[in-house]
């Protein structure tokens, strides 16, 4: 499903800034990869070349088979939002917005036809065993049903990828320990999920694990 050869990300500096080197990496699909890496590795760079928001200097990005470093930029948004859901570290939850209304929002920034929108952000929150709070607003929920609220956002629209970014950054052990829980579901549903984390715990429940520091990437 994704297919990175030899991407070069290099930033404008004296000398040029290299965040990504070389990198080589191939994810199958329904695999479920962790990328490991201390702050300042290259960890950011790499989600954001995968998630679309950003181009290689160089090299070669295939998703589902589609070379995406020639395309323009339109037709990257399209396929960005077709097949890639993104969770974050931060839940990015609008306040004054109920759960539900929370999740409908990825198909108003999608610009998706209203028809079904309600019943299918249901649907998410059902899959994310969150349908007991879909009238709640954000701030009465634990950081754990915030995320799952999060995740059901990012099952919008069906997505075949989903990029996690220190996903389980700002919740305690219990929480941790179900949100983890949530991947394994997912993967086992048929998702191809890829984590970025500094914590060894969270990379140890993924199937495969890659280390990145100073932009290179390994296997481990």
């Amino acid at each position: 499903m994704i297919s990175l050869v030899d991407v070069v990300r290099e930033f404008p500096a004296q000398p040029p800034v290299r965040a990504l080197d070389r990198v080589t990496l191939r994810v199958g699909r329904g695999d479920y990869v962790a990328v490991l890496g201390p702050s300042g590795s290259g960890k950011s760079t790499l989600l954001n070349v995968l998630g679309l928001l950003d181009r290689p200097s160089s090299g070669s990005y295939r998703l589902d088979g589609t070379e995406t470093t020639t395309l323009r930029d339109g037709a990257r948004t399209r396929l960005r939002g077709d097949r890639i859901g993104f969770v974050f570290q931060a839940f990015h939850l609008l306040s004054h917005r109920s759960v539900v209304e929370n999740v409908m929002l990825a198909e108003v920034y999608r610009k998706s036809g209203r028809a079904g929108r309600r019943e299918r952000a249901l649907a998410a929150l059902e899959r994310v065993r969150l349908s007991h709070r879909t009238g709640f607003l954000p701030g009465r929920l634990s950081g754990g049903e915030r995320q799952r609220a999060a995740i059901a956002r990012a099952l919008m629209g069906d997505p075949s990828l989903l990029l996690c970014d220190e996903p389980t950054g700002n919740l305690d052990s219990r929480n941790t320990e179900a949100v983890l829980d949530l991947f394994d579901e997912l993967r086992r549903q048929g998702l191809t999920i890829v984590v970025i984390t500094h914590e060894q715990e969270v990379a140890e429940r993924a199937a495969r694990r890659v280390r990145i520091t100073d932009g290179v990437l390994v296997e481990e």
